[in-house]
């Protein structure tokens, strides 16, 4: 069994490999002159399948047969885990309510912000976007789960790879030069090794609440998906595409989980 401390490093180095996938995707603005918008959304769509297929198959089962153990019941595990998954929501909701931010496509949201640049108001975007998913990270590897915690990793940051590419090529459409596009995607994903912190060092504090952390990780995953991703990659005509590229991520991540998990 690793130690508690080795495994908030585990939790944090694991975290900042996902998050620096992003530069890896990034890197095509140097290669490819352009991208399509069908091509974005089919990215997008897949990496939101990796994501949905990690909330519960490295996550939400997980705190399921953690709680189980803590609690001795079913009932009460599940109860733990739901609200794990509706504080997650609630908190990535809360959070989006009160920083202003601008997405891909479809705009600015939260709080009036005029004084802030729009090139702010996406990177504040992609951080929210990015922290939950380093948050997951570090929390996938609750009780020393290593091998759980590597798969979520892997799969965390096979997605950040797209991610990375779409970035970089929406500020490239905003009239930013490649380097400093590849920079801003480059740094955005370091806001991985930040949540992978926080989530490490919550299951190490509080060993007993694994089952709640594990399902907030997941919660706040699931509401990027629902409230962000899946309309981003919705509101133009490739609707059926994307539904099957993120059925493609999700089958990924299954497998992924299922072999080395």
């Amino acid at each position: 069994m690793t130690s508690d401390i080795s495994i908030v490093w585990l939790g944090t180095l694991a975290s900042l490999f996902a998050g620096l996938a992003t530069g890896v995707g990034a890197l095509a603005i140097f290669l490819v002159r352009t991208i399509t918008h069908k091509l974005q959304d089919a990215m997008l769509a897949a990496a939101a399948g990796v994501m949905l297929a990690a909330s519960f198959f490295s996550l939400l089962l997980p705190g399921l047969e953690y709680g189980e153990q803590i609690t001795g019941h079913t009932w009460s595990a599940a109860l733990v885990v739901i609200l794990g998954v509706l504080s997650g929501a609630a908190a990535i909701y809360y959070v989006h309510q009160k920083l202003p931010h601008e997405h891909f496509e479809l705009g600015r949201e939260g709080p009036e912000a005029s004084y802030i640049r729009g090139i702010w108001l996406f990177i504040i975007a992609i951080t929210l976007h990015n922290f939950p998913e380093g948050m997951a990270v570090g929390v996938g590897f609750a009780g020393g789960d290593v091998k759980n915690g590597y798969v979520l990793a892997t799969g965390i940051g096979l997605q950040n790879i797209p991610e990375g590419l779409a970035v970089a090529f929406s500020l490239l459409a905003i009239n930013y030069s490649r380097f400093r596009a590849y920079l801003i995607a480059l740094l955005t994903g370091l806001a991985e090794p930040l949540g992978g912190v926080f989530g490490a060092t919550l299951v190490w504090l509080a060993e007993p609440l694994m089952p709640w952390t594990l399902g907030f990780a997941a919660g706040a995953m699931l509401f990027i998906i629902s409230n962000e991703i899946i309309p981003e990659t919705h509101h133009r005509q490739w609707k059926i595409m994307s539904t099957f590229c993120l059925l493609a991520g999700f089958a990924v991540m299954m497998f992924l989980d299922a072999t080395l998990g």
